[in-house]
């Protein structure tokens, strides 16, 4: 079973930078999907990067393209969600998740109920 904790939240600028951690363990194999989601309060959780293990394909929705990056260092077993130009709007909690082992392309579906494993969040807050 897949477990994983994020770290890495807190408190930036409008303008300015984060880097958030997900220590994940229990992969059984290597063909997963790891994502990254946020969810402002009153909003539904979406998703902001996804990363395709095997292949290192990377999804991004229009929200956030060209200001996050989803990266991992599989020597630590970590993924990272570089985000840069911070907005107020990019303020919510956020969570890595990871969809897998499946069989082929495991980020094709990338929706929060396509994702089994949840890590237990970290908070960002983006002041104006």
């Amino acid at each position: 079973q897949v477990q994983l904790v994020d770290t890495g939240g807190g408190s930036v600028q409008a303008g300015g930078s984060l880097r958030l951690s997900c220590a994940s363990s229990g992969y059984t194999s290597r063909n997963y999907c790891m994502g990254w989601f946020r969810q402002a309060p009153g909003k539904e959780r979406e998703g902001v990067a996804f990363n395709s293990i095997p292949d290192g394909g990377t999804y991004y929705p229009d929200s956030v393209n060209d200001r996050f990056t989803i990266s991992r260092d599989n020597t630590k077993n970590t993924v990272y969600l570089q985000m840069n130009s911070l907005k107020p709007e990019d303020a919510a909690m956020y969570y890595c998740a990871a969809r897998g082992p499946l069989v082929g392309n495991a980020c094709r579906r990338r929706s929060e109920a396509d994702f089994s494993a949840w890590g237990q969040g970290t908070q960002v807050a983006v002041s104006s």
